[in-house]
C-alpha cells in the first residue's frame, strides 16, 4: 500500500504539470493506494483556494479517484459523509470536523452560519459554546 500526498492528487485531478501528472497517475495504477482524510482535507482547500475550482469540479475529481477499486481512505465512511455534506451546502473542512464528531454528544462552535446549515443536515446537537 502506498500513502499518497495532496501534491499528488492535485496534480491528478489538475494536470498543472503534464510530467508529474503522469507520474502520479503511473503511481495510481501501481498499488493499493492510501489516502489520509487530512490529505483530503488539503486537496480540497488547495484545490478552491489555490486554483479556483468550484465545488462539484472538486466533488467529482475526489469520487472519481476515491472511487477506484484500489483507493482506501482513512474513515472511508466519514469522508464520504463529509463529501456528501459538503455537495448539501457544507464547507468542506466544516463537515469533515463534524462527521468525525459524529459520536459526540454535542458540537460546538462560534459559527452561526456553519449551525443553521448543519441543522437542516443531521440531527446534531450543534450549538453555540
Amino acid at each position: 500500500m502506498i500513502a499518497v500526498d495532496t501534491n499528488l492528487l492535485v496534480r491528478l485531478l489538475t494536470k498543472d504539470d503534464p510530467n508529474q501528472a503522469k507520474r502520479a497517475a503511473k503511481i495510481l495504477e501501481s498499488d493499493v493506494i492510501f489516502i489520509p482524510k487530512t490529505v483530503a482535507l488539503e486537496t480540497e482547500w488547495v484545490l478552491r483556494h489555490a486554483y479556483g475550482i468550484n465545488k462539484d469540479a472538486i466533488m467529482k475529481g475526489f469520487q472519481k479517484i476515491m472511487g477506484l477499486p484500489n483507493v482506501r481512505v482513512e474513515d472511508q465512511q466519514t469522508v464520504f459523509q463529509a463529501i456528501s455534506w459538503y455537495g448539501l451546502g457544507l464547507d468542506f473542512a466544516d463537515a469533515l470536523h463534524l462527521a468525525s464528531s459524529m459520536k459526540a454528544d454535542k458540537f460546538v462552535t462560534f459559527d452561526n452560519a456553519f449551525i443553521k446549515k448543519a441543522r437542516k443536515l443531521i440531527s446534531i446537537d450543534i450549538t453555540l459554546p
